[in-house]
């Protein structure tokens, strides 16, 4: 078995027989997943945080070559004659097709917003493709994500939209090639946060795609009417077709999915109750027949070539589980070597994914900021007045010298932001304890790490373009040689290496529904990567900060510019990065596996 060690870059090969990992070798940057050819010869491992996959003779365990993709590579699959390498890029949002022939890119195809699953049909002419990202839209607006299915045959792409849901991570297509699966989360964003009290704020399930209906979409929860399933992340299928398993990340279980019963809800319903069943708590009493207990947060899956077995990498745990699919009990474990001793900040890492401090399990951290990141929703937050101080989700990622907190800036500390009302406002429980507070606490402010800004900046050399928009973020005099006002100067309320003085300001972008509150000035480290922006969303891009909502100089003066000079600030803006970027050593985590013949 090969199993994908993120924290350490590394790719380990596993003895499944003696349990015990035999060797390891260093790939890329944070490897998100690993494929084997069907010889077993060489193994394919795509390296997020480096823009390449790694290709491995596994017969001597050394890299024999380095294949350089789109921004983000993550899941990978080879076509059926073993011809063509396709590398979803989840940054990019496209897909490289290399001819392995000759190791090259051949092709870039268009896909969803923020991809990263990939399967193949068994017939080998079509692969289905996740998106996680909803597109960017109003708040009132139905939530669309799209599939992306690519008819191998011509390389050709086709968009599918998904609607109502979101965070799609994997995919799957049944062994008679009718069915295609997804696993996905249902946010009800728009809905007042106080649902959550009321069991409904956010659902979790899968997606079921008829290719002999036209791709028709049908949605069904996992969830209970007192009991969720959430952060879906992969999902495998029995050989033989019968059985879905389903790893529900954030309460530390594995859904066993029957699919017969699937199969016979789909015949026997009309539209309307199609419809239906995407909001129907409790329908999974009719095709969930158990849920089978892991360790802490299992993700990635692969079946046994049998099928008798199910191997479920726990990723908090250092460990794979091993679940007799005849049985559905787990029948015994590999540990991969992590470290024995669980510090501070790995019990935070373990709350921040799991859901059981939220009413009925309702969601985790991890559901409204995957990858430590934001979801680019914006929500109704339970104010004094529903409806008011709309809420753009902000990212996680090195916040931890940007206090203070909230868009409002009331929240001085992560203790405050994460004590007492967040489980008010949120999660509608009792609060952490202290030393789960302190845990999460040191999780967020110490353990989380921007990804390297490879798209518009890899090596600290800024382009023409950049540099132009970099001296006007800085200056201090406007085209016509009169001086900006200080508070108006970009740099002023952005000063690096975060770029946020960490000061409250009046930028002229409050909406009618808002209080009447100043902002806090977030940091700009990889804000391309975070779209919609202002506190609200509103802003769909970059360059409507200031063409649409910004143009009464308030937000920063450039109604002196031109459309090039403002690319340029743009630009500039893209190019911004962590100013230290660095990995951590010290973890072990397991995000894919396959296994071997």
């Amino acid at each position: 078995m090969y199993v994908v060690a993120q924290d350490t870059d590394e790719l380990l090969k596993v003895d499944i027989e003696n349990k015990k990992v035999v060797e390891k070798i260093k790939v890329g940057d944070h490897p998100h997943s690993v494929i084997i050819d069907e010889k077993a010869q060489r193994a394919y491992v795509s390296n997020e945080w480096s823009d390449t996959v790694s290709i491995i003779d596994l017969l001597s365990f050394e890299i024999v070559e380095s294949l350089k993709t789109g921004n983000g590579p993550a899941g990978i699959m080879l076509d059926k004659e073993k011809k063509f390498l396709y590398v979803v890029n989840s940054y990019g949002s496209d897909v490289s097709v290399f001819d392995l022939s000759i190791l090259k890119e051949v092709k870039r195809l268009s896909a969803g917003s923020n991809p990263t699953g990939i399967a193949i049909s068994p017939s080998g002419e079509q692969m289905l493709i996740t998106g996680r990202r909803a597109n960017l839209a109003d708040f009132n607006e139905t939530l669309i994500t799209e599939l992306t299915l690519i008819e191998t045959a011509g390389n050709s792409a086709l968009k599918i939209n998904v609607e109502s849901a979101y965070l799609m991570e994997n995919t799957v297509y049944a062994p008679e090639g009718d069915l295609a699966f997804v696993t996905l989360i249902r946010p009800k964003n728009q809905l007042p946060s106080v649902q959550v009290e009321g069991g409904w704020m956010m659902t979790h399930g899968i997606g079921v795609v008829e290719r002999n209906k036209g791709n028709r979409i049908t949605q069904f929860l996992l969830d209970e009417p007192n009991a969720y399933y959430p952060d879906p992340f992969d999902i495998e299928i029995t050989p033989d077709g019968k059985r879905l398993f389903v790893s529900s990340s954030g309460v530390d279980k594995i859904s066993v999915i029957e699919v017969d019963s699937i199969r016979k809800l789909l015949k026997e319903s009309g539209p309307k109750e199609r419809n239906q069943f995407a909001n129907t708590l409790g329908l999974s009493r009719k095709f969930v027949s158990k849920r089978i207990e892991t360790g802490h947060n299992p993700k990635g899956m692969a079946l046994s070539m049998d099928g008798s077995e199910l191997y479920v990498s726990e990723q908090l745990n250092d460990a794979i589980s091993i679940i007799d699919t005849k049985t559905l009990s787990k029948k015994g474990s590999i540990h991969l070597g992590g470290p024995e001793r669980v510090t501070v900040a790995r019990q935070g890492r373990r709350l921040f994914n799991n859901a059981g401090h939220t009413f009925q399990n309702q969601y985790s951290c991890y559901t409204c900021h995957p990858d430590n990141h934001e979801d680019g929703l914006i929500y109704n937050m339970a104010a004094k007045q529903m409806g008011r101080n709309l809420t753009n989700t902000q990212s996680l990622r090195e916040i931890g010298d940007t206090a203070p907190f909230k868009w409002n800036g009331k929240n001085q500390t992560v203790y405050k932001q994460d004590g007492m009302r967040f489980s008010t406002v949120l999660t509608r429980t009792e609060q952490f304890s202290y030393d789960d507070l302190d845990a999460i606490t040191a999780y967020i402010m110490r353990g989380i790490k921007q990804p390297p800004n490879l798209m518009y900046n890899p090596t600290g050399e800024l382009t023409a373009s950049q540099l132009r928009g970099k001296i006007l973020f800085e200056r201090t005099e406007d085209k016509f040689g009169n001086p900006i006002p200080e508070n108006n100067r970009c740099v002023t309320c952005h000063p690096a290496p975060l770029f946020t003085d960490l000061n409250l300001a009046d930028v002229s972008t409050l909406a009618d529904s808002d209080d009447p509150i100043l902002f806090d000035t977030p940091h700009l480290t990889n804000v391309f990567a975070s779209p919609p922006y202002l506190h609200d969303g509103r802003a769909k891009t970059l360059e409507e900060i200031w063409t649409i909502y910004g143009t009464d100089d308030k937000h920063g003066l450039v109604n002196d510019m031109s459309k090039t000079d403002l690319n340029d600030l743009i630009n500039y803006l893209k190019s911004l990065r962590s100013p230290e970027y660095e990995h951590s050593q010290v973890e072990v985590q397991h995000g894919s596996l396959l296994i071997s013949n």
